[in-house]
Order: C-alpha cells, then sequence, then structure tokens
C-alpha cells in the first residue's frame, strides 16, 4: 500500500500536469436512490436542478434513506437529458422513469408539478409541506420496500429548508442531508482505495461535483473556487454517515470503507474539532455557490476547469 497523505498536499494547487476539472457531475433526483450522471447541470439558489428534489416517506412522514432503507440503493431513476439544460421548462410528456429490481412495472413521474398536497413532512430538522406524487408512486415503493410509503417533491413555491446558519447563512437546500452541493476527487477516492482490500465506487460517497485532475484531499482546503464564472465556497468537510458502507450495486451493509479510513479520515487524525459528528471519518467538501443570482451563466460542464481562488491555510481553520 502506499502512503497516504492526510494533510492534503499542496491544497490550493493541481496534481502536476494542469487544473483540476469537472471528470462527472451526478444527480440524485431521489433522494437516495441512484444517481444520474449528466454531461452539464443547471444550479439553483437550492442547489443543482432536481438534485434531491423527491424523497420516500414513510407513514410518519419521515423521509426514508438508505441508512434506514438500502434497498433504496438499487432504484433507478431516468430524466430527459434536456432537464438539464438551462432554463428548461418540463412538458405533459416529460416524465421521472422509476425502476427497481423484482418491480413488473416501471414508475412514471410526470415532471409537471402535480396537485396533491401533504403536509407533515420531516427531513431531519425541518418539517413542512411537500408536493404528493398520488397514489400509483405511493403503491409502487410500498411494494418495493414492503412497507407503507408514499414519494413527494419539494415545493419551491411555498417552502424553504435553511442549512445550518453556523456555516452558511442564508442558504437553502431541498431534501439533500446537509448543503447544496458536494465535491469530491478522483484522487481522494483513489487514496482510500490504495487502502482497501477490495475498491469501492465513488457512488458510496455520492458527490454532486466529481474532481480530476488534483492532489488527493485537497478538495478539503479549498475555500472559495470558481467553475464556469461561477463561485462555491467550502463550507464544510463531509462527515460520513454508514451509506459509505452501503453496497449500492446489491444493497449489502459492511464496515468498509469506514473501519479503513477510520485511521487516516478521522477527526483525531486530521486534527480537527468536530462540532457535532463525533466518530465520523471525512471525505468530500460541502460547498454553496455563491453567485447564482448575479446574472452568470448557471450552469457547469464536464470538462469545466476549476480555479482555485483561495484555500484554507491548515485543517486547523476547516469547518466540520
Amino acid at each position: 500500500m502506499t502512503e497516504v497523505r492526510a494533510d492534503g498536499g499542496s491544497a490550493a494547487t493541481a496534481a502536476a500536469g494542469g487544473s483540476p476539472t469537472v471528470k462527472s457531475i451526478f444527480i440524485h433526483p431521489i433522494k437516495s436512490c441512484k444517481a444520474i450522471s449528466v454531461s452539464q447541470a443547471p444550479l439553483s439558489p437550492t442547489g443543482f436542478v432536481w438534485d434531491r428534489h423527491w424523497v420516500v416517506i414513510n407513514s410518519k412522514g419521515r423521509a426514508c434513506t438508505q441508512r434506514v432503507e438500502p434497498k433504496l440503493a438499487l432504484v433507478q431513476v431516468e430524466m430527459p437529458m434536456e432537464a438539464f439544460s438551462l432554463d428548461w421548462e418540463p412538458k405533459k410528456t416529460s416524465y421521472l422513469v422509476v425502476r427497481g429490481p423484482g418491480m413488473t412495472t416501471e414508475l412514471k413521474i410526470s415532471l409537471t408539478k402535480p396537485s396533491l398536497r401533504s403536509d407533515g413532512i420531516s427531513v431531519w430538522e425541518w418539517c413542512g409541506s411537500a408536493l404528493d406524487e398520488g397514489d400509483e408512486a405511493a403503491k409502487w415503493f410500498t411494494e418495493f420496500l414492503g412497507k407503507p410509503t408514499r414519494l413527494v417533491r419539494f415545493n419551491e413555491e411555498t417552502e424553504t429548508r435553511p442549512v445550518d446558519p453556523l456555516f452558511a447563512p442564508g442558504f437553502n437546500v431541498k431534501f439533500t442531508d446537509a448543503f447544496p452541493i458536494l465535491l469530491a476527487s478522483q484522487a481522494s477516492l483513489d487514496a482510500v482505495n490504495e487502502q482497501l482490500k477490495e475498491s469501492v465506487n465513488i457512488n458510496r460517497f455520492r458527490p454532486n461535483i466529481y474532481v480530476d485532475g488534483c492532489e488527493s484531499f485537497a478538495e478539503d482546503l479549498w475555500k472559495h473556487i470558481k467553475i464556469n464564472g461561477l463561485t462555491f465556497k467550502g463550507v464544510m468537510l463531509c462527515p460520513r454517515c454508514k451509506v459509505p458502507t452501503i453496497n449500492q450495486e446489491d444493497a449489502t451493509e459492511g464496515s468498509e470503507p469506514t473501519a479503513t479510513m477510520m485511521k487516516f479520515r478521522s477527526a483525531k487524525v486530521l486534527e480537527v474539532n468536530p462540532t457535532k459528528y463525533k466518530g465520523r471519518v471525512y471525505l468530500g467538501q460541502m460547498m454553496v455557490c455563491e453567485n447564482i443570482d448575479n446574472g452568470w451563466r448557471k450552469v457547469i460542464n464536464v470538462g469545466d476547469v476549476i480555479h482555485v481562488e483561495e484555500a484554507f491555510a491548515s485543517y486547523a481553520d476547516v469547518a466540520v
């Protein structure tokens, strides 16, 4: 095994050979279900358009995630590629298509907004109303998970869900866990896999922006970056929950990669002081887009160059 650098190396610079670039863009339309890889993606004040736009809820209105329902990892989603074009509006013939192993039928959800509303929906600390996708969607997910569930979408017209104001005051999200955007790099995944007996895919970590061309863990110290004229601020290292230990191909749970990552990606090893996420490992930087409303073109593309404008001096300055 090769040595893993916990300090991120020269975090403000790329690896030798050029600037870092956007390798992949991942959108997760339904929270905790499979991602869609797209060549470009428009941004909104709450993150990427369509990302965590829907969530499956249980009979009490609480969000279902892979932490409790790992089988959600097997749910495939499909959307028209034009849905990821700037300023695109859905038509009556535009659908989110949902498929799952063992299901004899696929579920088609119109991308136009439903009229049915459900109240008392909760995602972590937030509680509000959402748009209900109806009985057909409820039946599909109830059959797939084997318990009463419904599918709802975020109601952007009436609801706001603020992020933790301690880290990014004034920003909001839809159904994502904490902040609008998660960025991680190929080099960081490679560094993790070099320590594992069996390598894992980046889908275990569920980033939105997947970066190539930087040193391993360089993104940890990125305070401000610019992509296609848009400025992103690093607000917090991502404390990993149990989802990375769930195999995204068969929904089985294990101890890796978290067990191994504790040796070189824990708060103790990184010498950071976690505010509330004790006993976690870290991979990826959670970010907000600071100038989404000032007239810049609101889209990023695979291949876009990432300009590191400002870096934290050390891990002591990074929020966790």
